[in-house]
């Protein structure tokens, strides 16, 4: 820990009116309004779920409730990583930040991908789409929604991640941390469009073997995009940012959370209710 650590308030700032830092205050502000648009979204699905018009998709047909459950407990230990990044941050520890950012990304890439593979399957299989039936418009409305929210938020992480690689001294190098960032991203779009959905697929059947093969080219992209963030990440020198820093991996720490809690909310009112 730094030697100046007891200096720094990480939760109040006196220079504000309200106390509150201001990057803070705007992420609470953004996330109030969010609340209210997830919420008409998730009240729409229940209203149309009172009175199901006919042939409406039956859901305890369609879900598949143990892979969701299962995709619902990585999301939440994903929230975990999290606040342990804002601990490591806190006390300086920038290692530790970059292992709980990484491994943040990485579970909410094994939920992204859970998600990409039960609407193929969804689709493809429970003959579900977005247009055929009122319920697979408000599911697909509600949960692609969220989803396009973990997605920012994977992204958001990354360029934390690549931010913390910022030297204290010399240039900014600009086309540097562009490329880091490329390599991060590819490998995370990788592991949730590709690898995850194959790695569901083999696990209730699929052949490994032609698995690997029909996906081989974005497979090899993804080697070499995590050779290149290997790379990137080797330097040890002195960098920029650190315990000051903090508020900012908080901030989208409160974004991170907001997602979880609303998943949770979606899961028990769009999944769970279906089976009470």
């Amino acid at each position: 820990m730094s030697s100046h650590a007891a200096t720094i308030d990480h939760h109040h700032d006196a220079t504000t009116s309200t106390g509150i830092p201001n990057k803070k205050l705007l992420w609470w502000a953004f996330l109030a309004s969010d609340c209210m648009f997830f919420g008409a979204l998730i009240s729409t699905h229940l209203v149309y779920r009172l009175n199901p018009p006919p042939g409406n998709a039956i859901p305890t047909q369609v879900f598949n409730i143990e892979l969701t459950s299962f995709s619902t407990f990585i999301l939440l230990m994903s929230s975990l990583l999290m606040a342990l990044a804002v601990n490591a941050i806190q006390k300086g520890n920038i290692r530790s930040t970059r292992t709980m950012l990484l491994g943040t990304m990485f579970f909410g890439c094994i939920f992204l991908g859970g998600q990409v593979y039960e609407f193929a399957h969804f689709v493809a299989v429970k003959k579900m789409t977005l247009s055929n039936s009122i319920f697979g418009s408000t599911f697909y409305t509600l949960t692609g929604t969220h989803g396009t929210h973990v997605a920012i938020g994977v992204l958001l992480l990354g360029m934390m991640y690549v931010r913390t690689f910022k030297p204290a001294h010399g240039e900014s190098g600009l086309l540097r941390n562009f490329a880091h960032l490329a390599a991060v991203c590819t490998v995370m779009a990788v592991s949730f469009i590709w690898l995850v959905p194959s790695g569901i697929e083999a696990i209730y059947g699929a052949p490994v073997g032609e698995l690997l093969s029909h996906h081989a080219v974005p497979f090899g992209i993804g080697a070499v995009a995590l050779a290149v963030v290997f790379w990137f990440a080797r330097s040890g020198g002195e960098v920029e940012f650190g315990e000051k820093n903090a508020i900012d991996v908080e901030a989208i720490g409160l974004y991170w959370h907001f997602v979880d809690i609303v998943w949770i909310i979606i899961f028990t009112a769009v999944y769970l209710l279906e089976y009470l």
